[in-house]
Order: C-alpha cells, then sequence, then structure tokens
C-alpha cells in the first residue's frame, strides 16, 4: 500500500470557532491537516489512515512563531506507519512524501527504528555528498548513463494541457552526511527527466530519495509509479 502524504489547509475564517490559528496568511484562520492516505498499487482508495493536526500561534513581537515543529509531522507520520507495520506482516507500507519531506532527519529516523516501512521522498535540496570534490547530488547522478526511459499520458493539471512524456530515468547510491561527527546515510537518488518536451512547455523532471536500492530500469520505473500516485 502507498501512504501518500502532504498537508492541507482547513480555512474557517469569519466562522465563529474558537482556538484557530493564522494559516498562510495572517489575517487567515483556520487548522493545517497532514493525513496518510492509503491507495492500492492499482490506484484503489482505501482511506485516510492517519491525521496530524494542529493550529498555529501567533507570531510575537520579534516576528517568530512559537509552538511546535511543524516539520514533526513529516516524521511523526513515518513513525505511525511503522507502528502499523508489526500488525500488517504481509504487507509492504510505502511513505510517499513530496519536497518539504525532503529533511535527513527523516533517513535517520526510519533507520533508528530499522526501516519497516519503505520510503520515497521528492528531493528538494541539491546537496553536497560525503566525497570529496565529488558534484553536487543531482548533478553526480545525471552524469551517470541513463537506464532508459519511460512513457506515460500525463494528465491535466494547474492550467497545463494533458501530453503524452518520455523520461529518461537516472539512479545512483549515494552517501550524505549526517551530523556533525562526519556520518553519513546512504541512499538512492533518482532522476526522471523529461526527454525533448514540447516548445513552450516545462521539462517534467522528478527528483526522488528512497532507502531502496534500485540499479535496473524496472526498479527505478517501479518507484516512478509510485510517486506518480501522488
Amino acid at each position: 500500500m502507498l501512504a501518500l502524504q502532504d498537508t492541507t489547509e482547513l480555512d474557517f475564517k469569519g466562522k465563529t470557532i474558537g482556538r484557530l490559528g493564522p494559516l498562510s496568511y495572517e489575517a487567515q484562520r483556520g487548522m493545517y491537516l497532514h493525513p496518510a492516505y492509503l491507495v492500492s498499487l492499482e490506484r484503489e482508495p482505501l482511506g485516510v489512515f492517519d491525521a496530524y493536526m494542529w493550529a498555529r500561534e501567533l507570531k510575537g513581537a520579534d516576528g517568530k512563531r512559537p509552538g511546535i515543529l511543524e516539520s514533526e509531522r513529516w516524521i511523526e507520520g513515518y513513525e505511525r506507519l511503522a507502528e502499523q507495520a508489526a500488525a500488517l506482516p504481509d504487507t509492504r507500507l510505502v511513505y510517499v512524501a513530496d519536497r518539504e519531506g525532503d529533511m535527513i532527519a527523516l533517513p535517520k529516523r526510519a533507520l533508528e527504528l530499522g526501516t519497516p516501512v519503505d520510503w520515497l521522498v521528492r528531493s528538494s535540496h541539491n546537496r553536497k555528498l560525503a566525497v570529496p570534490d565529488a558534484p553536487k547530488l543531482w548533478e553526480d547522478v545525471l552524469g551517470e548513463t541513463p537506464l532508459g526511459e519511460i512513457r506515460f499520458h500525463l494528465g491535466a493539471r494547474h492550467g497545463v494541457k494533458a501530453r503524452d512524456v518520455t523520461q529518461a530515468l537516472y539512479a545512483k547510491r549515494v552517501a550524505l552526511p549526517c551530523g556533525k561527527k562526519g556520518e553519513t546515510i546512504e541512499v538512492t537518488c533518482v532522476i526522471a527527466r523529461e526527454v525533448d518536451p514540447p516548445p513552450g512547455m516545462k521539462r517534467v523532471e522528478w527528483r526522488l530519495l528512497t532507502h531502496r536500492l534500485a540499479g535496473t530500469l524496472e526498479e527505478v520505473a517501479e518507484l516512478i509509479d509510485w510517486y506518480r500516485a501522488r
């Protein structure tokens, strides 16, 4: 099962509800909801497994916002799935997150728990590698020979017309710095880069991180299919 993680706003501006907080704008009032939505590999919806909810505090005079560290929602989402994995020994759970989930604390926590749940996160940071004088992460992976290509139909979204997409797939196992004492953590970085996008259209390119070993076209294509479920 794929556990799709994301955050949405619950906007209750103008409603007489107590204990609300600001949203994207300080004048808005509402709460944030971060659910784990389960779907099968066939895209059959299985329901909401977990939901992390909170209301933001107002900013102080120093411009800083007190309260919880909001990035914790991504870590907690993985922890709740890890707890469930013990009760589902015959089910493979895959944690899937977008770019906000790209924090080194997530793979560290998964490793501490024994990685009971697969994780797949869209890369947001072009990190330095643990190898001296090496290119940064994305450039290093794109320096590899492509494993092959995949083709799929991309549906319309955000004012962009639907079209067929061909992507070249790259993958490399790398070590990322993890901590202040020379610690590292190994991950697989996958880059799916569109080949010859239509004129005037932005290239469809996804950069993904995972703990899984993926060195063949079939293995990497499976990861892309999981991410596309979002």
